[in-house]
């Protein structure tokens, strides 16, 4: 065969080549051209929010980015069904599954979860991260405690540490996660000593009765403070005032610390004095005018006033020099008297109240019922004899009474009905402390006749101070 025939079927056969590389072109793009169609119009389409791989820390809750998916461009999102296996108190690596059919075609997506444990345990001290120390004192360690999310207790693989007046307390958890903490020590003395007084803050004492020092107790967390308290004041028991008493101490470092005793020496109550009582006041149409009486008779008075009535009654009762007592706020039993708590949450209320009117604290009560009532009973066993100890360490001084209008008894009453009702049990052999409740219209129109027969019968009238001497009942609960 000549030299053209050979070049004819070479240019033959790549002519049949040719063909064959353009069909099967053809049919590859025809076919990747199917696929396109198949997924992205025919087959759902799952599109997720977010990462596809997400690291978790150990104990962290899984919380689900989002997701869409759509079909022929109609969102299907509500069709997908999620799954997942995670458990994120064990280590390792989990899916979340989005699945998704409709009309017979499927799709599937996964996002991949790991549980790791990335978090270094935590050391916690007793005490601060600086740290003052007494001079001439060691210090090697705090107590502490060290506790890992994944490992739990690690407080025995501590490592501790002394450099430079600087204690560093470090530790690793099995996954390699490091937490360290720094305390410095300072060698000083930076505390003030507890000094603690032996007995009450305010004691109570009458001429000519003997005044028993009960001293303070001082503490120092470097020195021993024995011997080492200052006192300075004095009480003369032989006339009446009020005294204080200060103690103070000072140690090595000179951090100082001071308390103070008041001391009340008062004269006993005379005999024949009449100690006219108000209680659950103020009332507009009854205070005002019992004002109005005593002021015009030149009378001093006690009123131990309620949360109730207004505040210029109050006011005026106390700018005319009559004495401003504490009752209760509420006045109910049941909540005043079912724990001791609670009665004096209920004090403080009304102590604010008159506080606040008058810009004075007061110290002089009287218990709803008096200290002998037994109604106390049915809200709290023995709290009477808790409350009457209590009031008194607190500085409170309560007052009962030896005299009675009647005024609070149930049933009709007259003006006269109560002024005799005082009259006859006054008594010129002892102090006569008179209980009235000037929310009363005839205890009002009582008064009068009160305050007359005092005087023409040689009777004096005191309003109670602090230095007045307790009437108290026998306590029955």
């Amino acid at each position: 065969m000549n030299c053209n025939g050979r070049r004819n079927n070479l240019e033959k056969f790549f002519q049949m080549y040719e063909k064959k590389i353009c069909f099967f072109s053809i049919l590859i793009i025809l076919i990747i051209i199917a696929i396109l169609i198949y997924n992205f119009l025919l087959m759902p389409n799952i599109r997720l929010k977010g990462s596809r791989f997400v690291e978790l820390d150990y104990l962290d809750k899984y919380v689900e980015e989002g997701y869409s998916a759509y079909f022929l461009h109609d969102d299907i999102t509500d069709k997908v069904v999620v799954k997942n296996n995670i458990n994120s108190k064990k280590l390792g690596n989990y899916e979340v599954e989005y699945m998704v059919n409709v009309g017979g075609f499927k799709r599937k997506v996964v996002r991949k979860v790991k549980i790791t444990d990335k978090t270094a345990p935590v050391i916690k001290l007793d005490s601060d991260d600086t740290v003052y120390v007494c001079p001439g004192e060691k210090f090697s360690r705090d107590k502490f405690t060290a506790i890992d999310a994944f490992d739990g207790d690690v407080s025995d693989n501590v490592v501790v540490e002394n450099k430079n007046n600087e204690i560093i307390y470090s530790v690793i958890d099995k996954h390699g996660n490091k937490a360290s903490v720094k305390q410095k020590i300072i060698y000083e003395d930076k505390t003030a000593p507890i000094i603690t007084l032996n007995g009450s803050d305010l004691v109570y004492v009458f001429i000519g009765d003997n005044y028993n020092e009960l001293g303070v107790n001082a503490t120092d967390n470097c020195d021993d403070l024995t011997d080492a308290v200052i006192t300075e004041g004095m009480v003369n028991v032989n006339v009446a005032g009020t005294y204080d008493i200060v103690y103070s101490v000072s140690d090595k470092a000179g951090n100082k610390a001071s308390i103070k005793r008041t001391v009340i020496v008062s004269e006993r109550n005379k005999k024949g004095t009449i100690y006219l009582t108000f209680d659950d006041g103020p009332k507009r149409g009854t205070t005002d005018v019992i004002l109005d009486i005593l002021k015009e008779e030149g009378v001093k008075a006690t009123f131990f006033v309620t949360n109730s009535g207004p505040d210029d009654l109050i006011k005026r009762a106390y700018d005319e020099g009559h004495t401003i007592g504490l009752h209760s706020a509420s006045h109910s039993y049941s909540l005043v008297y079912s724990s001791v708590d609670s009665y004096f949450h209920d004090l403080d209320i009304v102590s604010n109240r008159v506080k606040n009117i008058t810009g004075e604290e007061s110290k002089i009560i009287r218990f709803i019922g008096g200290s002998s009532n037994t109604v106390s009973r049915k809200f709290c066993e023995g709290i009477m004899s808790n409350l009457t100890g209590e009031v008194l360490k607190r500085g409170y001084r309560y007052y009962d009474w030896n005299v009675s209008a009647g005024d609070a008894e149930a049933g009709g009453h007259t003006a006269s009905e109560i002024a005799d009702n005082v009259i006859k049990s006054l008594s010129k052999n002892r102090v006569n402390m008179v209980l009235m409740h000037d929310i009363k219209t005839y205890t009002r129109d009582a008064l009068r006749t009160i305050i007359r027969y005092g005087k023409e019968n040689g009777y004096t009238f005191e309003n109670i101070t602090m230095s007045t001497e307790m009437i108290t009942q026998r306590v029955n609960n």
